[in-house]
């Protein structure tokens, strides 16, 4: 039976029931195919539903006529692969998509034809056209009316917003565009448009964004504090392309629609003249002011980073030379949940907190409004007061705080009582003390089977919903579980916030929590364990059998431990300087890579200066802009090489540009290697039979 979509003015629905999905951000352009199943497992153990991608017109069409839809490139592979890992798709067909692509993902012979571009001039429409054409021709078969995973279209990107038509000539632009998509035969539930800083969206249905910091804006300064740690009922963030100038407000009425965010910053990709550096927690305390303010739909730009790929006739990434700011001309990394060689970060467990908690509990979540306190301040300048904001139905719902604020410390709250009035009682919190860089919600009468929890001083995460019902929670603090009705076939599970992080829940004939520092992926040939070190899980319910390769080696509380058997191997790692110049300083780097059942080794590099290139027989094959960070880069798309030339360019100290760490200057230059290293990375699959 073919699944509905749909819609109303507060929520996404599935099957007519509220949905609650999670998305993020991958270009398949900017990866390799042989390891596109491999990343989409990826990102759905981190909790996303659905897949949001940019088809890239200079990608596929960079010579007029020639289109390449091979390889990195193969459109229609990769939306295959979607549908293979269990994925949904949101297709941004743009033509225009920004995306930190040269002209904004126009090829140069499409600007060099003097249409008015993102406008209804027939010129440009007929390119359009053409190119739309081109892309349904990948994906007919593949929409999910078809049984597919395609289930929305974004038309345009920013429009009138970052350039293109603006007042009713860009709302006719969008309703055209819109009218030629479907008449080209991209036939779906969804159709989306941007909608912050006064972007047009004719009519469609509108997606905003939020970012912790804007790399983009031509400041060199710290910048204010972002709205983006304020609840509030503001959907717009005033920073994003602001550096193209923006727009007030929006062009839609908020009551007509859901609050969907397409483009939360799951991290930030740096500019050559600003380079603020996206934390996790960054991401997670801004997820938690959208949450507690209301948003229903949760979606990562980018979620995966990447490559960009070398042009046929320019370099293909955004630069001032066209118009917008300077980017790394390969690296698109964005700091992302998964990294630019495949690295599941920090920022992926932090944002996998939400996602387990919205997969479990979100469809009677996203039906709850938001109330906000009187007190609860409207501005991200106040760092004083409280902000703390509820989602309930007058019945049950979750009180939200966010003591955080990205570079600025906020006041510490003492002897704070949380209460809540609902429709036919008062529930009162125990006193607690809020502290900077805070951030969490708490649960108040949420339903547990037969029993209802009255309040927690802790987080709820997940259900494993088996014989027994084991609701899980998290939080380091006192629990403070104050239920009542009855617990028959039901049990709490309660893990610090570092458990939390590390947890993944699985299915194999029942659901499984996982507890590992590895990350753990199901797949269609397993449950895969990937590491950097010895592959150590625990897991609730035990497991039937031991898994080959593994040993039960003891329990901890409820979890059974098991360890892989298995000889972790050291990486030795040499360089030397080979030239040193006032341009650069070039070294030669030698690994020695281990024999053996190796997944990825991972090459990490300290050092100071402006940025750096790295070259395998002479290829450019990767490059950095210095951020006071290590750089890490995967060898295995690289076929492991031993030998290596980087080059680092060097830094003045009264350089022109915004960094959160400078390097150590000498005589008023940085420019040096620090420390080189590398570390193997190990998989392990446990098998099943569904």
């Amino acid at each position: 039976m073919m699944t509905a979509f749909g819609f109303n003015t507060s929520y996404l629905t599935k099957d007519d029931k509220p949905w609650f999905p999670m998305m993020g951000e991958i270009h398949y352009s900017r990866y390799p195919q042989k390891y596109w199943k491999e990343s989409l497992y990826k990102m759905k153990a981190g909790g996303i539903d659905i897949v949001s991608a940019y088809a890239i017109w200079i990608h596929h069409e960079e010579i007029e006529g020639e289109y390449d839809f091979n390889d990195n490139k193969d459109l229609r592979g990769f939306v295959t692969a979607c549908k293979e890992c269990g994925l949904y798709l949101l297709f941004r067909i743009g033509p225009w998509v920004h995306g930190e692509v040269r002209n904004g993902g126009f090829p140069d012979w499409l600007v060099q034809k003097g249409y008015k571009a993102r406008s209804n001039d027939p010129g440009y429409l007929k390119e359009v056209r053409n190119y739309y054409t081109e892309l349904y021709k990948q994906v007919q078969g593949l929409l999910c009316k078809d049984g597919g995973p395609i289930i929305g279209i974004q038309i345009e990107n920013e429009l009138g917003h970052c350039g293109g038509a603006s007042g009713e000539a860009g709302e006719e632009h969008i309703r055209t565009l819109h009218r030629m998509a479907v008449e080209i035969g991209f036939d779906v539930p969804y159709y989306t448009a941007t909608g912050w800083g006064g972007a047009i969206t004719g009519g469609l249905l509108p997606v905003m964004g939020g970012y912790p910091e804007a790399p983009w804006e031509h400041s060199l300064t710290e910048l204010e504090p972002s709205s983006n740690y304020v609840f509030s009922h503001e959907r717009n963030d005033h920073n994003i392309g602001s550096d193209f100038g923006i727009g007030e407000g929006v062009t839609f009425d908020y009551a007509d629609f859901p609050y969907l965010c397409a483009e939360l910053g799951g991290g930030m990709q740096v500019t050559y003249q600003r380079r603020p550096v996206a934390e996790a927690e960054d991401i997670g305390a801004m997820t938690i002011a959208k949450l507690g303010s209301g948003v229903n739909l949760l979606g990562y730009y980018m979620y995966h980073g990447g490559t960009n790929p070398k042009g046929k006739v320019t370099t293909l990434q955004e630069t001032r030379f066209n118009g917008y700011s300077d980017y790394a001309e390969l690296n698109y990394d964005f700091r992302a949940p998964i990294r630019e060689f495949g690295q599941m970060s920090d920022t992926l467990k932090e944002i996998k907190l939400y996602a387990m908690f919205v997969k479990d509990f979100g469809s009677e979540f996203c039906s709850m409004p938001v109330y906000l306190p009187e007190s609860n301040p409207d501005t991200a300048n106040n760092l004083t007061d409280l902000r703390y904001a509820f989602r309930h139905n007058d019945r049950s719902g979750y009180v939200f705080i966010n003591n955080y604020q990205r570079r600025y410390p906020m006041a510490e709250h003492e002897n704070v009582k949380l209460v809540v009035d609902l429709l036919e009682e008062t529930v009162t919190f125990p006193e607690i003390t809020i502290k900077d860089r805070d951030y969490y919600f708490l649960p108040f009468n949420m339903k547990l089977s037969k029993a209802v929890l009255k309040r927690a001083m802790v987080t709820p995460l997940c259900c494993l919903n088996n014989t027994v019902k084991s609701y899980v929670f998290y939080g380091d603090r006192e629990p403070g579980y104050l239920l009542q009705g009855d617990m028959t076939g039901i049990e709490l599970i309660d893990l610090s916030r570092k458990d939390a992080l590390n947890a993944w829940k699985v299915k194999l004939k029942q659901e499984h929590l996982i507890i590992s520092t590895t990350d753990v992926l199901q797949t269609d040939q397993g449950i895969e364990l990937i590491g950097r070190e010895k592959l150590i899980f625990r897991i609730y319910p035990d497991l039937s059998n031991v898994p080959d390769g593994f040993v039960r080696s003891g329990m901890d509380g409820i979890f059974t431990v098991y360890e892989k058997l298995m000889d972790v191997q050291e990486v030795p790692v040499g360089y030397r300087l080979e030239t040193e110049s006032a341009q650069r300083n070039t070294y030669e780097i030698e690994l020695k890579i281990p024999q053996g059942n190796m997944e990825d080794c991972f090459l990490q590099i300290t050092y100071q200066g402006d940025y750096a290139k790295l070259y395998r027989s002479g290829e450019f094959i990767a490059d950095h802009f210095y951020v006071g960070k290590e750089w890490e880069v995967g060898l295995k798309q690289f076929d492991f090489p031993e030998k290596l030339t980087l080059e680092v360019y060097p830094l003045q100290e009264n350089a022109e540009m915004f960094l959160e760490t400078w390097p150590d200057m000498k005589n008023g230059i940085a420019c040096e290697l620090n420390h080189v290293s590398a570390q193997a990375e190990y998989k392990a699959l446990i098998t099943y039979k569904r």
